[in-house]
């Protein structure tokens, strides 16, 4: 006798919960979208949350770069020194560069312009991989990835103030002596540092998109350095060329060149305020606002994005 076989009746298929009832029941029990881009208020204050965590690994990121050189610590003052050298022989003795500079103010002012540049060079230059070359950290951890080009940025300033003891000394061999003035290297430098994280935040997004970027940026860099009066004076240059006024306004307002004379005014006795563009320090004001709000924002607009994909 045949027994016949019963499939039990399936459940009801009852029709997915719509989006917007999913987001309400999230909203009801606390929760949030992983990784989402917090407001710009918001992302400040998580930032200077983590100010503590952003020095310190600034300080470990400088201990451990000359880690493994002999010399250690001492390559973030020989390196800058040993430029400046080099452009002293081929700039300096070869191409004449130093012409309208007096020969005792030339070597002060051709270091002063090695150290200031390089200061923003390395900002931009770690700020290019702030993002691509931590992505460990930037995958395993939760916090404002702003807080790795900042950091970089903040990095290459402790740097600076190794290299400023060495430069006070040459400055001093050469005759000038401390006064006042030297005060002025503070807000210059601060204002240079806001300048620099700007550009290091900016780049740091191109840089997490666009890893060939790294490659690109030592000649877009040793371009600009070439045509902001590092190893010259842009104005006595351009008196005796045939180019247009608004040529030598732009060379002379570009931010490298407005630091670099900054300090080189501040430090140097005879480098007097006709080597100054007018309203220097309105222009290096200008400069850091305009780079340090642009690269922030530039930078939290994509804030969800970095380490994936």
């Amino acid at each position: 006798m045949s027994q016949a076989l019963h499939t039990p009746p399936s459940p009801p298929v009852r029709p997915a919960p719509a989006e917007d009832d999913l987001a309400a029941l999230a909203a009801r029990h606390g929760l949030t979208v992983s990784g989402a881009r917090p407001t710009l208020p918001g992302y400040v204050r998580e930032l200077w949350a983590r100010r503590h965590f952003i020095l310190a690994f600034s300080r470990a990121k400088l201990t451990a770069q000359y880690s493994q050189a002999k010399l250690g610590q001492l390559w973030q003052v020989a390196t800058p020194l040993l430029n400046a050298a080099v452009y002293f022989f081929v700039f300096g003795l070869l191409l004449g560069a130093r012409r309208g500079i007096p020969s005792d103010v030339y070597v002060p002012f051709l270091v002063t312009g090695v150290f200031v540049f390089t200061f923003t060079q390395s900002s931009v230059l770690a700020g290019v991989r702030a993002i691509s070359g931590n992505l460990g950290l930037v995958r395993a951890l939760h916090f404002p990835r702003a807080a790795l080009p900042v950091s970089f940025a903040l990095q290459q300033l402790q740097q600076l103030l190794f290299s400023m003891i060495v430069l006070v000394v040459v400055v001093m061999a050469f005759g000038s002596m401390p006064a006042l003035s030297w005060l002025l290297v503070v807000p210059a430098l601060l204002l240079q540092f806001v300048f620099n994280t700007g550009l290091a935040l900016l780049f740091a997004r191109l840089g997490s998109r666009t890893p060939d970027l790294a490659q690109l940026m030592p000649f877009v860099l040793r371009t600009w350095m070439y045509a902001s009066g590092v190893m010259f004076s842009i104005p006595v240059v351009l008196a005796d060329k045939n180019v247009p006024s608004w040529l030598g306004d732009v060379l002379q307002w570009n931010p490298a060149a407005v630091y670099m004379d900054l300090v080189r005014f501040a430090m140097i006795d005879d480098y007097g305020s006709s080597y100054l563009p007018p309203h220097v320090w309105a222009f290096a004001a200008g400069w850091a606002l305009l780079a340090g709000v642009i690269g922030f924002v530039y930078f939290w607009k994509a804030e969800e994005t970095y380490g994936r994909g």
